[in-house]
């Protein structure tokens, strides 16, 4: 479902939460002699599908997520707001250090969401992965559901282009040109697509983390200068060598100068 977001508060430190973090494959001695084994929940995107709080299940807002990294860092979002994490894996019991959340207005239905999630975040969690599914207990008997979501990848996904880049500074596309260049890379090298305003076609060549582009044929229109301008920026990123990286669904191309470009992928199924 979709849930309409509201304005940005600051960064809200919170009371210490549970949150899906355990080893990729962790052993862990007791003592006695035995070793404990955690399911592998790190370096996957787990998107969240319900939560169910004392009894009652919540359907999960579009955007819910929990991604943990191998060192125990995990950040995701509630539906609504963003969250941080610190967490310590113990076999399959999963306790959070530190968490901070963001502090947006959401609408209701969300709020009572994400109070829900809060709730079942808290105290130590059993995690248990089934195939693709992750389900989170508390020892209440609490319970988080999710599923695993693998990373876009870069042929055959129509990319749209979100953000210019340039150094370390990302900015907005030119006002009108939202969702006017997209991306869409061939498995026999070429990659094709608009800049904005003209469609273009042109070879892509990946080796490794980089991707090198040949000359470009487009068409020819012109349009408002924002379009314009935007093709511009887009032309100059799409020629010769850029290093780039797939995070999830977002793809980033970086020059060799520093200029590049943020993209995104749709969601499965859309």
């Amino acid at each position: 479902m979709r849930n309409r977001r509201t304005a940005v508060g600051a960064l809200t430190l919170l009371a210490p939460l549970t949150l899906a973090a355990c080893g990729n494959g962790t052993t862990t001695g007791d003592g006695s002699g035995s070793v404990r084994t955690g399911p592998r929940v790190t370096g996957v995107h787990w998107n969240v599908d319900s939560v169910t709080v004392g009894g009652q299940r919540a359907e999960a807002p579009d955007g819910a997520h929990v991604v943990i990294g191998p060192e125990g860092a995990a950040r995701g979002n509630f539906g609504c707001n963003s969250f941080t994490a610190e967490t310590r894996t113990d076999g399959d019991t999963i306790t959070v250090r530190r968490a901070t959340t963001t502090a947006k207005g959401c609408a209701e239905d969300v709020q009572r969401f994400e109070t829900a999630m809060s709730r079942a975040f808290s105290g130590e969690l059993t995690a248990a992965v089934t195939g693709r599914t992750l389900t989170l207990t508390t020892r209440t008997g609490d319970s988080i559901a999710l599923t695993s979501e693998p990373p876009a990848p870069l042929t055959g996904t129509t990319w749209t282009v979100t953000s210019l880049v340039s150094g370390s500074t990302a900015s907005s596309l030119p006002a009108g040109t939202e969702k006017k260049a997209q991306l869409t890379f061939g498995e026999d090298g070429s990659v094709r697509g608009t800049l904005g305003c003209n469609r273009f076609r042109s070879t892509a060549t990946v080796t490794g983390a980089t991707i090198t582009f040949g000359p470009a044929e487009s068409t020819r229109m012109m349009c408002p200068d924002p379009r314009m301008k935007l093709e511009r920026a887009l032309r100059a990123v799409l020629d010769g060598r850029t290093t780039y990286r797939i995070d999830h669904r977002t793809l980033s191309l970086t020059a060799a100068n520093g200029e590049g470009l943020g993209a995104t992928a749709p969601e499965p199924g859309r």
